[in-house]
């Protein structure tokens, strides 16, 4: 996919808009929007998380095995399914590495920390824009 969204028809937005929402409500249902309880997990306090992570990894497996086993083409899109091999390098391990600071320094991964406005959580707005530079200077940084 190549990100241009003039490529797709408003299905395709509407599906991405759809699948956000329920992505983000269930972040909030779960309590993984709100950096306190993400903290308590990570410390080994309240591993509630790990139900909730585990569940969406066996529903994430058990849909992407049924697409690719039997769809053949993704029904919004039309395209093929194909499988995207990314090296195990070291920007990924040094990429993992950031990642999991960030995280633990917050309570929130990007995903959540959408979710966690949404809840009523506004100071998580200075991690989202701390991502955001984040993000603009690893770009900046690779183009060089």
């Amino acid at each position: 996919m190549s990100g241009n969204t003039e490529e797709h028809g408003p299905l395709f937005m509407a599906v991405i808009l759809a699948g956000g929402l329920v992505f983000g409500f269930g972040l909030a249902l779960s309590g993984m929007a709100k950096p306190e309880i993400v903290l308590d997990f990570l410390q080994f306090d309240d591993l509630g998380l790990v139900f909730v992570m585990g569940g969406a990894a066996v529903v994430s497996g058990v849909t992407f095995f049924v697409g690719t086993t039997f769809l053949g083409d993704a029904p919004v899109t039309g395209r093929q399914y194909t499988r995207r091999v990314k090296e195990f390098d070291r920007n990924v391990l040094l990429g993992g590495a950031v990642f999991g600071v960030g995280w633990g320094i917050s309570g929130i991964c990007p995903g959540a920390a959408y979710a966690s406005v949404g809840i009523g959580n506004f100071p998580i707005l200075w991690a989202i824009a701390g991502m955001f530079l984040g993000a603009y200077a690893q770009g900046y940084w690779r183009s060089r």
